[in-house]
């Protein structure tokens, strides 16, 4: 059976004075009001302190980002060694804004894929079309490509380390949402891709998060739909009671 998941990722948000002091306001609050698994992804200097903090806690901390070598002379990377070594298990791979500013492409996330399961990391895959696919009616065939070129390699027993995030870059940062209707109608079409791939068993087992300006007025209805289960958090996970609304919605 599939997990209820929130997971806030912080970008390029919180100094380390702030990290503290969020973590330990979500560490009390959350203690309170979540049934669903919690995920924070602070920046990297920040996640030594941030897995410290939340030792004796349920909520799990995640990295934004991982290079795909082992090591080597890659100037200002993180491997996921480095990120083991300090009780980070969970990496986000493909966020929309790697793909969009750093150029990210399918067959890079890929090979990070392939190393984040060497390692026996659990992934947070991130998808979705851009405005321009939506408007073109071209927004299946898009996360159909993305999820066959990133993922669809790997084996059955591998899915088991999995989150998928939906997320429709047209929703990220701009207020625009999509509707709970266009929600559930991609993922559900996801499932029926992964059913075609793999099996119903997979499908149905894998954690699919929806991305895009989700906020506690609108968490609920969204959370609703059968084919959803949790969110990928942006903005409204660096301010707790937002934060914690969202994941009581859950």
């Amino acid at each position: 059976m599939r997990k209820k998941i929130v997971a806030g990722n912080w970008k390029m948000n919180k100094n380390l004075a702030e990290t503290g002091e969020l973590l330990s306001n979500l560490k009390a609050k959350l203690g309170k009001v979540s049934e669903a698994e919690v995920i924070v992804a602070p920046t990297f200097t920040n996640l030594y302190r941030a897995t410290e903090e939340l030792k004796s806690s349920s909520v799990k901390v995640a990295a934004q980002n991982m290079h795909q070598a082992e090591n080597g002379a890659y100037t200002g990377e993180i491997s996921a060694d480095m990120l083991k070594s300090i009780d980070v298990n969970t990496v986000i791979l493909g966020h929309s804004e790697r793909r969009a500013y750093f150029g990210e492409t399918d067959e890079l996330l890929s090979q990070k894929v392939n190393t984040a399961l060497n390692h026996g990391m659990t992934i947070i895959f991130c998808f979705g079309e851009e405005l321009q696919d939506r408007k073109s009616n071209n927004h299946f065939a898009v996360v159909e490509s993305q999820l066959k070129n990133g993922l669809f390699h790997i084996d059955t027993s591998q899915w088991k380390n999995i989150i998928l995030a939906y997320e429709p870059v047209w929703a990220i940062g701009t207020g625009e949402t999509a509707s709970p209707e266009q929600a559930q109608e991609m993922h559900a079409f996801i499932r029926s891709t992964i059913v075609k791939a793999y099996n119903e068993t997979i499908a149905n087992d894998v954690s699919i998060l929806y991305g895009g300006s989700v906020k506690p007025n609108n968490a609920e209805e969204i959370f609703a739909k059968p084919d959803v289960d949790g969110g990928l958090i942006g903005g409204a996970s660096l301010d707790v009671e937002s934060f914690s609304a969202i994941v009581s919605a859950i």
